[in-house]
């Protein structure tokens, strides 16, 4: 057996393992593998994703995400937060308030103080409005946009009530967004500038608790409908309200903020 010794975290109810990329690398395993077998909440540790943390010449730190079932992923806006206070806890360099992330999605900043921890997000893209699909018989207007990676997002009423799993499982494989899928977000409004949300997640294959790319995906559509300010709150489904602050200009949108909770669970060791 070979050991891995790693930290596991959670933000807003997305748990993650976490663990230096040097380590890994000697157990001489693919990282797709690692993350399927310490990611299985059964026969692992259990997790939403592992976190794999790495040396950047961009950045103060690099982050990789490897979603549950192995794949990877462009960034992952509360796994970036937990990154964030990793790096100010256990790598003596970042002890300052603001640390840089490297990611596949760009450069990520942050801020943390104690365990409420915000990131920039990079511009968001691909922009589509009141997209109409059929799904398991349903016609609906659907929204897309790729804030790191992307989002169907659906405003709905009645969320409490919604099939996640499977209005959410057929537009993840929808063909309107194949070859590589899509997350997918479903909002109740709660007022001008307040949402519910609950998210099917790309990779993790059911719902999880939050999502934070999800979360700002959601918002900024929701500012393009009428939200009111620069500054919206969500709701999560693990019950912790996540604040997104941008700056709007038209249809365009930059100086985005996701801002939450995060900590440390335990660390442990993980036998393969």
């Amino acid at each position: 057996m070979k050991k891995i010794n790693f930290t596991k975290m959670v933000a807003s109810g997305n748990d993650f393992v976490v663990v230096p990329e040097d380590k890994l690398s000697a157990i001489g395993y693919p990282l797709s593998a690692i993350a399927r077998k310490i990611c299985d909440r059964k026969f692992g540790a259990g997790a939403d994703g592992l976190l794999v943390i790495g040396k950047s010449v961009k950045a103060d730190i690099k982050m990789r995400i490897f979603n549950a079932d192995g794949s990877e992923a462009e960034m992952c806006g509360n796994g970036a937060r937990c990154m964030a206070l990793w790096g100010k806890l256990n790598n003596r360099k970042l002890k300052g308030e603001a640390i840089s992330i490297e990611t596949k999605a760009g450069i990520i900043e942050s801020e943390v103080n104690h365990d409420n921890v915000k990131i920039r997000l990079t511009s968001p893209r691909d922009l589509e409005l009141d997209i109409p699909l059929k799904v398991n018989n349903r016609s609906l207007k659907v929204n897309f946009i790729n804030t790191g990676v992307p989002h169907a997002v659906v405003f709905v009423e009645g969320l409490d009530k919604i099939d996640v799993a499977g209005i959410g499982r057929a537009l993840r494989n929808h063909k309107r967004f194949s070859p590589r899928g899509t997350n997918v977000d479903f909002a109740e409004p709660l007022s001008r500038d307040s949402f519910k949300i609950r998210t099917y997640e790309r990779g993790v294959e059911g719902e999880t608790l939050a999502c934070g790319t999800g979360t700002v995906a959601s918002a900024l559509i929701f500012a393009l409908k009428g939200a009111a300010g620069n500054k919206i709150k969500a709701q999560t489904r693990g019950g912790e309200i996540l604040t997104v602050y941008f700056a709007k200009s038209g249809n365009s949108f930059n100086n985005i903020w996701l801002e939450g909770r995060a900590r440390v669970v335990y660390q442990g060791e993980y036998y393969v």
